[in-house]
């Protein structure tokens, strides 16, 4: 009979245990936050080794696919690339992104034979990426696993996202799949995947069907990576017909009555693509229609980021621009994010565009074309940008942050017969219906240049800034971000336990004057984040908008909670139309939480 032996391996957390008192969400809360944060508690793992126990070698299987599953970033995959992050390990290695290709590979393949009903051979997958320093030995691990499936590869080399989803469609191209090594406005040391077929991106639930698949892989092969490419991939120039197929769209719809092939001369136009991949939108396609792009600011791809970060949401991004724009009196300026998936832009007066104001700007173009139309954006908005959508006509959606679920969201909303041509998140992310629900930043920057020409032709050279003179500002708008101590697998898990109790607070009346929001349109409920029709969609992160009111019952502001999908972290949106609301509503939800004790929390404004 084999002897049994047993190991503890104990688990520490951080902070001290709260009091609360009984109720089903403090019951909840108390439940989630004595695992998630506190100091003295410890968890023990008995491991067993005897017959018909766990075995220590599965324990290690385990912890290497846990590595894998980790890496899903909602419908993306996303880790750490390089070394110099503080506080994080390298976990996106070439083993791991071999796996994960060749996954996608099989995937593809499986799809096709099931579309098709019948065995398919060459199946075409393209990849893409930007100039990050890690892309290069990631791009052969992509290329080994990809080849591994039986997969031909051909090789974009620096490209945008939007444009490796083209690369499915636009002739003579039209690859079966795609991918994008970026990991967005990330650091330097950051990378990741993103896939695409014909049909558009991917969904998380596929994202985390082909990492599952992955993860056996990598646990169970002895050989972690080929180091060796049987056959290499085929290199192409695809950015020069994506630039093309953009060229050409401004040139049909502005239809220049005097110079057709040059539409935007006599304007100048600042593009900042932050060492990113947005570079070629003014060699190959501003510059060939006529612009003046003098001045535009950090053109040149530079893996290592060397200026600021590439997000049109940086203060810093959009301050450079603001002066290069101010300094050559110039029409328009834009800022790209890394991977061109997001842009934002600054008017001629120097205002910048981004966030609410970018989607009222956008919202104003589509509503011209498609009167009445639904917009989707995330629940992150303001009520003054609902009003400025509603008072022209057109209705808002308000859905769940993320930009793959406020895009599907649009498609689901189509399909169920509810016009809907814009899909736009505040970090600005956002799809049009025309372009194939595609979020391109590109794309978007198209139809606002395309406008501004239609304004100029008209006689008007207010700019485009002037389309949201009316939209309001909220008084106060703030983020909180709370940090969950934990050990990573057990964070997201804790986030969601602590999520529901504030849900269950709220629903218990423990917070008065606070009302989980609804807009009563799109089959949506519980917050407007939940779908209530036949097929609900996935829910990838927990999140929940409350709605707050006075004593008068009016309506003064709201409060969105989410669960971070980048980040071990709980971020908490506010905006008030009184002075102080926010801070008062930062007092009633967080002392709810930890009133009792402020080490429970890690937070930052």
């Amino acid at each position: 009979m084999a002897s049994t032996s047993t190991s503890l391996i104990p688990l520490r957390g951080h902070g001290r245990k709260a009091s609360f008192s009984s109720s089903p969400a403090k019951t909840a809360l108390k439940k989630a936050l004595r695992f998630s944060f506190s100091s003295r508690s410890s968890v023990v793992i008995c491991v067993k080794s005897s017959s018909g126990a766990l075995k220590y070698n599965e324990v290690v299987v385990d912890e290497e696919m846990d590595k894998i599953r980790r890496l899903q970033n909602g419908s993306d995959v996303r880790g750490v690339a390089l070394e110099g992050e503080k506080g994080r390990t390298v976990d996106l290695t070439p083993p791991a992104v071999e796996a994960i290709a060749e996954s996608f590979g099989e995937w593809i393949i499986k799809a096709l034979q099931k579309e098709r009903g019948r065995p398919v051979e060459d199946v075409t997958v393209s990849l893409g990426k930007d100039p990050r320093i890690s892309g290069a030995s990631l791009s052969v691990a992509v290329f080994a696993g990809l080849a591994r499936a039986g997969c031909l590869t051909f090789d974009l080399g620096l490209a945008t996202t939007p444009a490796c989803f083209m690369s499915t469609l636009l002739p003579p191209f039209a690859y079966d799949a795609s991918i994008m090594m970026t990991a967005s406005h990330l650091p330097y040391t950051r990378n990741g995947l993103k896939f695409f077929t014909k049909k558009g991106g991917l969904t998380s639930p596929e994202v985390e069907e082909i990492c599952d698949k992955a993860a056996h892989k990598y646990a169970n092969r002895l050989t972690k990576v080929s180091t060796m490419l049987n056959s290499p991939p085929k290199k192409v120039d695809f950015m020069r017909a994506y630039a093309k197929h953009l060229r050409d769209i401004i040139k049909e719809r502005v239809n220049h009555p005097i110079h057709y092939d040059t539409p935007l001369k006599g304007f100048q136009i600042i593009v900042n693509a932050g060492n990113g991949s947005g570079g070629f939108f003014t060699w190959d396609v501003l510059d060939q229609l006529g612009a003046d792009t003098f001045g535009s600011l950090h053109l040149n791809p530079d893996g290592m980021f060397p200026n600021h970060i590439p997000n049109p949401e940086d203060k810093t991004a959009m301050a450079l621009t603001r002066a290069a724009v101010l300094e050559n009196t110039a029409d328009l300026g834009i800022v790209f994010d890394t991977d061109v998936d997001r842009s934002g832009v600054v008017d001629n007066n120097g205002n910048p565009i981004n966030g609410d104001k970018l989607i009222a700007l956008m919202s104003a173009v589509v509503l011209k074309e498609h009167p009445g139309t639904t917009i989707v954006t995330d629940a992150r908005t303001s009520m003054e940008l609902t009003r400025f959508i509603t008072d022209r006509g057109g209705h808002h959606c308000l859905y769940r942050v993320g930009y793959r679920n406020v895009i599907d969201k649009g498609v689901h909303l189509n399909q169920d017969g509810v016009e809907t041509h814009l899909m736009m998140e505040t970090s600005g992310h956002g799809a049009l219906k025309e372009n194939y629900f595609l979020d391109d930043g590109a794309y978007m920057v198209v139809k606002i240049i395309i406008e501004m020409v239609r304004m100029r032709l008209e006689g008007s050279d207010e700019g485009i800034g002037s389309l949201i003179k009316d939209l309001e500002e909220p008084l106060e708008s703030i983020e909180l971000r709370m940090n969950i101590i934990s050990e990573p697998k057990y964070a997201k898990a804790r986030g969601r336990e602590v999520i529901e109790a504030f849900r269950s607070y709220i629903e218990e009346g423990q917070l008065k004057g606070w009302e989980l929001d609804a807009c009563g349109d799109c089959w949506v409920s519980e917050g407007c984040l939940v779908d209530s029709n036949d097929s609900p969609s996935a829910i990838d992160a927990h999140m929940y908008r409350a709605k707050v009111s006075n004593e008068k019952n009016e309506e003064i502001g709201w409060v969105h909670i989410r669960q971070s999908i980048h980040n071990p972290n709980i971020a908490i949106n506010m905006q008030s139309s009184v002075p102080g609301g926010c801070q008062l509503m930062t007092k009633v939800s967080l002392g709810k939480w930890n009133g009792q004790n402020p080490r429970l929390f890690s937070g930052r404004q």
